[in-house]
């Protein structure tokens, strides 16, 4: 695998509720890669643009860079159900009940790697990236999420933004939105 874009989006992941997608990889896993042991952690992601052009980033308390809003899986959660609690826990919104269009989704937008922030060389972050469709319910949440009590701060961000503020993968998404013209 080339650090980078990895995959290519999936299938929307329609009603997110009620799906039941499954993670091709454990928290942890070790892979052989170019010689050496690389540590992977499997984490998932909420891409969110505003109107505006802009996408939502978010800073832990006591970090001092910003990443896209997620987490990881905890024991057999999919990708829905971690991507729901992770939302609730960081945003204080539920991605699918607070909205009212009523074909709101998530689909899959792309897969990431980097090495991982903070952590030893060889540790590698591998980031599910997702996104509310239509537009209309990505617009709905733009104007509900907030900083939960985990989070020192959220920013709406766009491509002149500081990349020193940003994760390696965080840098990689952001690069994608543009040359997508997803974002300003």
């Amino acid at each position: 695998i080339v650090s980078g874009f990895i995959r290519p989006p999936a299938p929307a992941l329609h009603h997110l509720h009620h799906d039941r997608l499954r993670a091709i990889t454990t928290t942890m896993a070790t892979s052989e890669s170019e010689g050496g042991a690389n540590t992977y952690i499997d984490k998932l992601a909420l891409i969110l643009i505003s109107k505006d052009k802009r996408q939502l980033v978010a800073r832990s308390k006591g970090k001092s860079v910003f990443y896209t809003p997620g987490g990881k899986r905890e024991g057999n959660e999919t990708d829905a159900e971690a991507l729901l609690r992770e939302c609730q826990e960081e945003l204080a919104v539920h991605l699918i009940q607070c909205v009212g269009t009523p074909t709101a989704s998530i689909e899959q937008y792309g897969t990431f790697e980097a090495q991982a922030y903070g952590k030893p060389e060889g540790t590698m972050v591998r980031m599910s990236c997702y996104r509310v469709r239509p537009s209309e319910a990505e617009r709905e949440l733009e104007g509900l999420v907030r900083p939960s009590s985990e989070i020192e701060e959220l920013a709406w961000i766009d491509s002149t933004f500081d990349r020193d503020r940003l994760t390696v993968t965080g840098v990689m998404i952001l690069d994608d939105l543009k040359e997508k013209g997803l974002i300003n």
